[in-house]
């Protein structure tokens, strides 16, 4: 076998109306930051397909591509691709690893070492809203079969009158508090805790920034519920290990990337679930794969982009039951590329 073309499609797909943002805190603009689409084609006929994360230069993606060129795909080392350590590599790993699993006729999930389950645990997400958003966002999400719902927020909103929204409508639903580091310091963070003490919180993620652990570990021996670090490469999961300072992991990198940390997190103990950068469908069904295959991963994860951009950009959607995505066991990735829609969406770029 050997890789006779890689096509990169630039696309941009925004986010359906209302799912992010109430209106007081403007659009997210994250969906404004094109993506690329890739598929790599072999002499047999086989075509695996991958996803960047938004943000990623051409540069990289066209450097990656020239790497793979004329190369047998199926003598490739899988958990190390002999390509450029950039931000395009997670692309081309679902890629080959979707090419391979193809050509063997096995599901992903198997390459990356077995499934320890047949469904993935996922919660529903929303950006910065309002208590009245917020409370319809959470009855659509509870409609739905999904037990928990992921916010993000910041210390100036309104925290207190949010989750007591969400508690009136799902009494039941957990919820993940998630600032991106903003609640800037430990004592404005337990302070907010504090308030929220009684509702139905699953975990504080991110609160403050990272760059003293110290923090951490005075927030964790305050704190009544778990304390969470959203982290992406080993070196950081290791730390915060040694430090002893948080209760669980939101981790993301590579889907080998993933299965290695969660492993990580496993031996030491604490659980873990997959970040998201609110992604299409097929990088939302490699998560899907990397989680399957993660024995720590037992917390809800946030693979939730593809149904909640205006399309995800594959044939058959991942398919969700009771607030859970279901593992496919098809060969290689498990899904499509819904070519139509591509190009409906391929910008230039």
């Amino acid at each position: 076998m050997k890789i006779t073309g890689v096509t990169v499609h630039p696309i941009l797909v925004p986010m359906r109306p209302g799912t992010v943002n109430s209106p007081r805190w403007g659009n997210p603009e994250f969906d404004e930051v094109p993506k690329y689409i890739i598929q790599i084609q072999t002499a047999d006929g086989l075509t695996g397909i991958g996803e960047t994360y938004r943000g990623v230069s051409r540069a990289e993606v066209e450097a990656a591509a020239a790497a793979l060129r004329g190369a047998d795909p199926m003598r490739l080392p899988l958990h190390h691709l002999p390509i450029p350590a950039n931000a395009a590599y997670d692309a081309f790993e679902i890629a080959i690893f979707d090419l391979v699993g193809k050509a063997v006729g096995w599901p992903v999930h198997q390459l990356l070492g077995g499934a320890y389950r047949d469904r993935v645990e996922v919660d529903y997400w929303c950006g910065r809203k309002t208590p009245e958003d917020i409370a319809q966002t959470a009855k659509e999400g509870w409609a739905k079969g999904f037990k928990g719902l992921k916010m993000k927020c910041a210390l100036e909103d309104p925290m207190v009158e949010r989750v007591q929204a969400i508690a009136a409508i799902a009494p039941e639903m957990k919820i993940t508090i998630d600032p991106n580091l903003r609640f800037y310091r430990p004592g404005a963070a337990l302070e907010l805790a504090h308030q929220l003490d009684g509702y139905n919180i699953a975990v504080f993620e991110d609160p403050t920034p990272h760059d003293d652990l110290a923090w951490y570990v005075f927030m964790r021996r305050e704190l009544k519920f778990p304390l969470a670090l959203h982290l992406g490469n080993p070196q950081d999961v290791i730390a915060a290990i040694r430090a002893d300072c948080v209760d669980c992991f939101n981790l993301g990198g590579s889907m080998v990337q993933f299965v290695n940390m969660a492993a990580m997190a496993h031996a030491a103990g604490k659980p873990v679930w997959h970040g998201s950068g609110v992604d299409l469908g097929i990088l939302d069904m490699a998560y899907v794969h990397a989680c399957a295959a993660a024995q720590g991963c037992t917390l809800a994860s946030d693979i939730i982009g593809n149904f909640l951009r205006e399309d995800d950009l594959i044939v058959d959607p991942i398919q969700y039951e009771d607030g859970c995505a279901l593992v496919p066991q098809k060969p290689g990735l498990g899904v499509e590329l819904d070519e139509a829609a591509l190009a409906r969406y391929t910008v230039k770029g």
